[in-house]
């Protein structure tokens, strides 16, 4: 019997061998059409780039998942051993996935308004809640339990745009959204796989296997060389529209033994904590200062950490520490607290991060002044 561990070990496989093949395609065709991000005072690098990496996920993706299911249909393997009520889901998913793809890659080819992008966004959103799939219990948080269709519905479409928002703002320097979202699909991955949902486990992985060597031709590749990729919009818009599907998806399954009651929720949106915190951060600058709050700056937890005085790379390895440790955190504190006061414990740690993040700024600074 192909155990379902083997299996996800397959697609995880298939689905790097796939992007592995597809990605110097892309790389190819980019430089010969001229289809670059080319640099600008807001932006970390200094030499045009490729910005269709992210042109590979959704295909992929959708490709591999669907050969995978295929095989495993035809080789006689009972359907429990990927359980799950998902037709609707899944296909819920993919015209989602598909829409929000076809906006990325316009955007990244000829450019498409903040207004269409996000229209587009809550009309993939409904798709998900149309099938099923939104939030009927905030399990406690601020003392709210079960929540009627009238709220849940809204709000789930509003999470999902507010996630998948989040990874496409947090998208500044090399490695950061890939590393994140890589951080994130292991644990949502782990996660479905403990409460037996071996279906969006197989997502999770397959989609995390799409990442990765487009991980490695963004962080390491050469520009100069023509050898490095951007994920654009096309990458960034199709993974937070996953992601948030299954961070949603997580916190909306009924209690198992084998995770404390009621902390489905906080294990799923822990696994993006930063840029989750990052945006609401960010967009709470620029309203005070009387800016429109879709229009790019560079106020994010990396242009700040750049302003210490970090490389590009060490940015990246520090913001994705500071993940890991609030997935540290949060799972210890699980079945000891509210989760309303794990997530005071999360914005306590959020603000004295940048606390001294801004203390260092301001040392950097008069520095800089005393030097000149």
């Amino acid at each position: 019997m192909l155990t379902v561990h083997v299996f996800l070990l397959v697609s995880f496989v298939v689905a790097i061998l796939i992007a592995m093949t597809v990605l110097p395609n892309i790389l190819l065709i980019s430089h010969k059409k001229r289809l670059f991000d080319m640099p600008d005072k807001r932006k970390v690098h200094h030499a045009p780039v490729p910005r269709l990496g992210g042109l590979s996920f959704f295909p992929v993706i959708l490709i591999t998942m669907g050969m995978l299911l295929l095989v495993y249909h035809l080789m006689g393997y009972p359907s429990g051993g990927l359980k799950g009520n998902v037709s609707y889901e899944l296909l819920a998913l993919t015209v989602g996935s598909m829409m929000l793809f076809l906006v990325g890659l316009a955007d990244d080819l000829i450019g498409v308004g903040y207004k269409r992008k996000f229209l587009v966004q809550i009309m993939a959103a409904a798709m998900l809640v149309i099938s099923g799939v939104w939030i009927k219990s905030l399990d406690g948080l601020f003392g709210i339990y079960n929540v009627p269709a009238w709220f849940g519905m809204p709000f789930t479409m509003l999470i999902m745009v507010y996630v998948t928002n989040a990874i496409n703002l947090i998208d500044g320097i090399d490695g950061l959204a890939s590393g994140l979202c890589a951080i994130s699909l292991v644990s949502l991955a782990v996660l479905h796989l403990v409460l037996g949902l071996n279906i969006y486990a197989l997502l999770a992985v397959t989609t995390l296997g799409v990442i990765i060597p487009f991980w490695f031709y963004n962080v390491f590749g050469n520009a100069m060389r023509g050898r490095k990729l951007f994920m654009g919009d096309s990458g960034s818009l199709s993974l937070g529209y996953i992601l948030s599907f299954l961070m949603i998806h997580l916190s909306t399954v009924d209690v198992n033994p084998r995770i404390p009651a009621d902390y489905n929720m906080v294990l799923a949106f822990t696994t993006m904590l930063v840029p989750l915190l990052d945006v609401v951060r960010v967009v709470g600058h620029r309203l005070r200062n009387g800016k429109n709050p879709f229009l790019p700056d560079k106020n994010h937890i990396h242009h700040k950490l750049l302003r210490c005085g970090l490389r590009v790379r060490q940015v990246m390895v520090v913001i994705c520490l500071l993940s890991l440790m609030f997935i540290l955190i949060n799972v210890c504190l699980i079945g000891s607290i509210n989760i309303t006061y794990i997530l005071l414990v999360d914005i306590v740690v959020w603000l004295l991060f940048h606390a001294i993040l801004d203390v260092i700024i301001h040392k950097k600074a008069k520095e800089n002044m005393l030097k000149s």
